[in-house]
């Protein structure tokens, strides 16, 4: 079983910036790809951005984010975090955390509550 916890949510001003953390608990971490997902109003939930927990690299992007988006996480703490620079409006939605099992926990994908990012002027 994994826990996930999402913080940093808020609102910005076109351009801006803003970090939203995991906080992860749980056991076997080193068997999940962790990541974020959002979903806008009327819209379908979206991959955003995703990491393999046991190496820190293998990172993947969603078209619409690559070169603003920043994936990371610290195992000590065991957060993860989505920098997010110029931020446009069509960015705006409920931000989730997710955790996908690849083997002990394949089959199984846990998930956030969420946390709303506004993007408005």
């Amino acid at each position: 079983q994994v826990q996930l916890e999402e913080s940093g949510g808020g609102q910005v001003q076109p351009g801006g910036s803003l970090t939203l953390s995991c906080k992860a608990s749980g056991s076997r971490l080193g068997d999940c790809d962790l990541g974020w997902y959002r979903q806008a109003p009327g819209k379908e939930r979206e991959f955003v951005a995703s990491i393999k927990w046991s190496d820190g690299r293998t990172t993947s992007y969603a078209d619409s984010v690559k070169g603003r988006f920043t994936i990371s996480k610290d195992n000590a703490k065991r957060m993860l975090y989505l920098q997010m620079d110029s931020l446009g409006t069509g960015d705006t939605g409920i931000y989730f955390c997710q955790a996908g099992g690849t083997t002990y926990y394949r089959g199984y994908v846990f998930w956030g509550r969420g946390n709303q990012v506004t993007v408005s002027s």
